[in-house]
């Protein structure tokens, strides 16, 4: 009977070891999987932060070339209400890099291509202004604000790019159990609408 009761203390024990051993085990893989998700996610919000950086640059430079239009005689008011109206509505929305939805990034796109669409037509309005095609510090806010709308390309896909390895990340197996487990949800990327894909087709070559 002893026997038969040290047996089954003894089996008690390994299958209490074995379980601790998948415990362990479990608790590594968790520790690590947090870890990096924790490092991959905050790069992602690091990209959009830039994101919106290269588009608050562009705004700026907007601002200052509405400026610049403002002192010219008898400039389209119209035209120029637009534009400063625009510019208002996209730097009014904002996204928590730690939240973001799929109606956030629409609304967010939907103000800049405003923005975007009232520059275009201010820009086809200086056609008709000789002074402002040759006013220096227009052209040089043209050049630069050329450079920006690359850039804001550029961040966007870096986003795109760091959300996407994320994603990744926390969708393999057995990554995803410990996902849902800790609070890791899958981010959204910036889906362009078709043909914004690369930077705006604004016309900053005056003849």
């Amino acid at each position: 009977m002893k026997k038969g009761l040290f047996a089954g203390l003894g089996c008690l024990g390994i299958t209490l070891i074995g379980l601790l051993a998948i415990v362990l085990i479990g608790g590594f893989i968790a520790y690590g999987f947090n870890n990096k998700a924790v490092v991959m996610q905050e790069d992602a919000k690091t990209a959009w932060s830039n994101v919106e950086s290269a588009y608050q640059r562009r705004s700026d430079l907007i601002g200052n070339l509405v400026k610049t239009v403002q002192g010219a005689a008898d400039f389209e008011r119209t035209t120029l209400k637009e534009v400063i109206e625009a510019r208002a509505k996209a730097t009014s929305v904002t996204i928590d890099p730690s939240n973001i939805t799929p109606d956030q990034i629409a609304q967010f796109q939907k103000a800049q291509g405003g923005l975007t669409s009232a520059l275009s037509k201010l820009l086809v309005t200086v056609e008709r202004y000789p002074d402002l095609k040759s006013n220096q510090n227009f052209l040089n806010l043209q050049t630069q604000l050329e450079g920006t709308e690359n850039r804001v390309n550029v961040e966007r896909n870096r986003y795109n790019e760091q959300v996407g390895v994320y994603n990744k990340h926390i969708k393999i197996f057995p990554n995803s159990f410990f996902a849902g487990m800790l609070g890791f949800d899958e981010m959204v990327r910036f889906e362009a609408d078709e043909g914004t894909e690369k930077a705006p087709d604004v016309d900053f070559n005056f003849k």
